[in-house]
């Protein structure tokens, strides 16, 4: 499956694994990477050092391009955007913030910089600042979510701006890879199913809250704070937005959320950590290697491609 994606970071398929906090590290980072996607390490609030180990253990793992994934608002974030470049990594991922000022240092050690963005002004700000192409995630994704959907979002980037364009947000099987195509997208970024995988060091309490979970069973936490998180319903999640409704203070709603993402993947707890999840988790329904997940979706995706293509040639007739 060629795309613009797969030219640009040298790739068999367009297919990111998000750089999700405690979550994507080494192992799960070299699995996609070894089954023809790109495998990111969250650099999340990582102290730079352990980042370079991580980076480090990859490539003992792979030896095929993999990411890492920083966010910006990090206070370590330019120690990372050295590490980077310093250990050869191909590409990267950034949020929370601007990379503009890193954008010289990774251009001129031919890194890939691939910010995720959630609206169109951002996606141009990203093309001016000299990214080689953008994520444009949709709130239906896990965790930190913006406000427009992947349907609305993702042809209102690609009309915006030249550079390709990733889709991810509510993405998990082949008709979603297929339906990113169809609005425009060159791949897609996928999370939630990447968490409930194989190779994910994810708890097995975590990934089977993902592989039970319904439709209906993520929810928003953070609207009053201007950070909104989307995770699984859960004891916690009851009392946040509880403390919400009651117009608690930030400290109060930080205080009961401190620590709880690490509680979740570590630990596994289920009551009160925070198991962030997509809205497409009630589509996952089982644990599968990165290979089984990235090659399903791909012959999945053109299945459709080809079966829309049959549709189109008897509608000409």
């Amino acid at each position: 499956m060629k795309t613009k994606i797969t030219e640009l970071l040298q790739i068999e398929y367009p297919v990111f694994q998000g750089g999700m906090a405690w979550v994507a590290e080494h192992k799960l980072a070299a699995a996609v990477s070894n089954a023809g996607g790109l495998g990111i390490i969250g650099a999340a609030s990582a102290p730079p050092e352990v980042v370079r180990e991580e980076i480090r253990k990859c490539k003992e793992l792979t030896d095929k391009p993999f990411g890492v994934n920083i966010m910006l608002l990090n206070p370590n974030a330019e120690d990372v955007a050295k590490i980077v470049v310093e250990e050869g990594v191909k590409a990267v991922t950034t949020g929370a913030g601007n990379p503009g000022k890193f954008m010289e240092l990774w251009k001129n050690a031919g890194v890939k910089v691939i910010p995720v963005v959630a609206s169109v002004a951002m996606a141009k700000m990203m093309e001016r600042a000299g990214a080689d192409a953008v994520v444009a995630e949709g709130m239906e994704s896990g965790g930190h979510i913006g406000s427009t959907t992947t349907m609305a979002l993702v042809p209102q980037v690609v009309d915006a701006v030249s550079i390709p364009v990733i889709a991810a947000g509510g993405i998990a099987d082949g008709r979603g890879m297929a339906a990113a195509f169809m609005l425009g997208a060159e791949g897609i970024q996928m999370g939630t199913r990447f968490v409930a995988s194989k190779e994910s060091i994810v708890h097995e309490n975590y990934k089977n809250q993902i592989i039970k979970a319904k439709d209906i069973d993520s929810v928003v936490t953070g609207m009053s704070t201007g950070h909104p998180v989307r995770s699984l319903r859960n004891q916690m999640t009851r009392e946040y937005l509880k403390l919400e409704k009651e117009n608690a203070d930030f400290m109060e709603l930080e205080k009961l959320t401190l620590g709880s993402l690490r509680k979740a993947v570590q630990d596994g707890d289920t009551v009160n950590g925070t198991l962030m999840a997509g809205q497409i988790a009630g589509l996952i329904r089982r644990e599968q290697t990165c290979r089984e997940i990235i090659e399903e979706t791909v012959q999945q995706a053109q299945e459709c491609i080809a079966a829309q293509g049959q549709h189109k040639k008897y509608s000409d007739r």
